[in-house]
């Protein structure tokens, strides 16, 4: 039902933080009128990121800039603080209602809400397959090498090979635009399915660039594959029953799932 929850904490730390503030007798005005943030400032802030500025609007909660920007022909949400300092990446959560909320609602792309996928539609010929290839429980990972989250993932996956020897897990490269230089480690990666490669994109190490047209297909057809059943942050897994499951899990818990415990 919650996509990113986890991301929520990002958001609300920005609170905390020292470019996040008011006036000392406070702030009971719009705060549009203290605070602006125009598409050539925000187009320069994000030049990094190789995305374009669609839109910005007041974000649902004070102290944040909603954009709709896009890269490629993705598009997402993202938010910059008042002091222009930070970026944040993800969904927002409404705390009563447990859903998603944005000030773009009507302009982003309304993705299929998927709670299973048929796992044979898994495109896993670009997958690179750690764990057992033969094992009997198959796993299945959309990840980004550049998301904190899924580097922390991946660590958990490493140790679940080693708990549960009969599973094998098909990490599946999906890099978000945000990230930009997740496509090419993706591609990189792919390109020679090394377990030790892997395992260095996603400690930040630096990995050879890709130079191999196939992979850039094959990453493609991952990013189309999730942008089409709704897989829209990562880590996302795909049990082997197809149920869908957001974020990622210590290993002893996924090895209980697998199990159907």
């Amino acid at each position: 039902m919650i996509k990113e929850l986890f991301i929520t904490v990002a958001v609300l730390a920005v609170f905390t933080s020292p470019s996040f503030g008011m006036a000392k007798d406070g702030c009971g005005a719009a705060c549009n009128t203290c605070h602006s943030l125009t598409t050539k400032e925000a187009t320069d802030l994000l030049k990094p990121t190789g995305a374009s500025v669609l839109s910005i609007k007041e974000s649902p909660s004070r102290g944040l800039f909603e954009l709709l920007v896009q890269k490629d022909s993705q598009k997402a949400i993202i938010f910059i603080d008042y002091g222009k300092k930070h970026l944040i990446q993800g969904m927002m959560v409404d705390l009563a209602k447990l859903e998603p909320v944005s000030s773009h609602k009507q302009e982003l792309p309304q993705q299929k809400q998927q709670s299973s996928i048929d796992v044979k539609s898994i495109p896993t010929q670009n997958a690179v397959v750690i764990g057992n290839p033969k094992g009997s429980k198959k796993l299945y990972v959309f990840t980004d090498p550049d998301c904190p989250y899924c580097r922390k993932g991946h660590e958990e996956l490493k140790k679940l090979t080693k708990i549960a020897p009969d599973v094998a897990i098909y990490v599946m490269l999906y890099p978000l635009p945000m990230h930009p230089g997740a496509y090419d480690k993706a591609r990189a990666v792919f390109e020679t399915k090394n377990h030790t490669l892997l395992d260095n994109a996603f400690e930040g190490k630096e990995i050879p660039k890709p130079t191999k047209e196939s992979s850039k297909k094959a990453i493609d057809e991952n990013i189309k594959f999730a942008n089409a059943n709704g897989i829209s942050g990562t880590p996302t897994m795909v049990m082997p029953d197809g149920k869908v499951e957001v974020g990622m899990r210590d290993a002893e818990t996924l090895k209980r799932m697998l199990e159907g415990k």
